[in-house]
């Protein structure tokens, strides 16, 4: 007990101490159902019985199915242009308010960012469709000024109107870090580079874009992840063109009664997009160095957005031709262990650059 006591004492049994109550409550709340679910995707459900019997057989449908393999592209596809679209559309207005907004209304600017927040996300949401429905705003508009005819049928119940409406939904998440990325940036160095005779587009390229990076890949994160795994927004305006993963786990839990294949979806999506994530940073990670070694700039930016349009290209058509090739479950996980695999090498031989990722 006497070792016990001295050890409570010193810095890091008092660091324990101080972090323990934190600690049991997170593993308690975030840890357990992982756990849970986890167990939960490796037994069966006999109608109303859990049975307690490990197997494989959920995965191992899971993966062959073309259905689910299908919802969850999808998922990764919208989820994909939602985050492009978003992040395309914040950083213009992270970047006015950092940089053309007197510093005494910045805080005006974005607490007024923040007014979204002020009603239910649902609420949000049902505005929306009504605002691509046939009979309106959109429609309504454009037909009375003669752009159309008759209503578009491409705005709702389909995944365009999902990317719209999570793109406005989560558009607040990312003008914050990127804004704050932004304010971080020493604007002595921008009049540095414009003291050497940088124009203004390539003092952009080489120094704001570069220091802004980490907030950009903050953004990404914030918007992707939440919107893989949206089940309310594809439900009410998505229809069956837009339907999601989260939707397939909520039929199969609550419609199906199958909840072992509905924790098993649920864990391969965690899965799937960690892997496409670290796929994602660590080949950004690739491209910004081999655009640094192209001499940077526009040539530097080309050479970088060649060699991702090539790459991107080439890794979609192996995964649509490699699980025809090779046996459909076993394929996708041989796809997706080389592709992680090839990240962590990336992580591992490139360091971080200038664009701090």
């Amino acid at each position: 007990m006497s070792l016990v006591a001295k050890a409570m004492r010193s810095e890091a049994g008092k660091g324990l101490t101080l972090i323990s109550p934190t600690l049991v409550y997170a593993l308690l709340l975030l840890a357990a159902p992982l756990v849970s679910i986890v167990l939960l995707s490796f037994w069966t459900q006999n109608f109303l019985t859990i049975e307690r019997v490990f197997t494989t057989g959920n995965y191992a449908e899971a993966l062959t199915d073309p259905l689910y393999r299908e919802l969850m592209l999808r998922s990764l596809r919208i989820s994909g242009m939602v985050t492009l679209l978003t992040v395309a559309l914040a950083f213009p207005v992270a970047y006015y308010i950092s940089f053309h907004v007197r510093p005494d209304r910045k805080s005006l600017w974005l607490f007024l960012i923040t007014i979204p927040f002020w009603t239910s996300y649902l609420i949000r949401v049902f505005l929306w469709r009504v605002i691509l429905a046939y009979d309106g705003p959109v429609n309504s508009g454009l037909m009375a000024v003669g752009l159309i005819d008759e209503p578009l049928s491409w705005i709702l119940y389909n995944a365009n109107a999902v990317v719209i409406t999570l793109a406005h939904a989560f558009a607040p998440f990312a003008i914050l870090p990127i804004f704050v990325s932004l304010e971080k940036i020493d604007r002595s160095l921008l009049e540095a580079s414009r003291d050497l005779g940088e124009s203004k587009a390539m003092t952009f390229l080489r120094v704001t874009l570069p220091l802004a990076m980490p907030g950009v890949l903050a953004a990404v994160l914030i918007v992707f992840i939440p919107t893989v795994g949206d089940y309310v927004t594809p439900r009410l305006v998505g229809g069956s063109g837009g339907t999601m993963i989260a939707n397939m786990i909520y039929a199969q839990i609550f419609d199906l009664n199958d909840r072992p294949m509905g924790a098993t979806l649920a864990v391969l999506a965690m899965m799937i997009v960690a892997m496409v994530l670290l796929w994602g940073i660590s080949r950004l990670r690739f491209w910004l160095w081999l655009a640094d070694r192209a001499g940077g700039g526009v040539k530097g930016m080309a050479v970088a957005l060649a060699a991702a349009l090539a790459e991107i290209v080439a890794l979609r058509a192996l995964f649509v031709l490699g699980p025809a090739l090779l046996v459909a479950g076993a394929g996708v996980i041989v796809l997706l262990a080389l592709a992680t695999a090839g990240s962590i090498l990336i992580f591992l031989r490139l360091p971080k650059g200038r664009w701090g990722i």
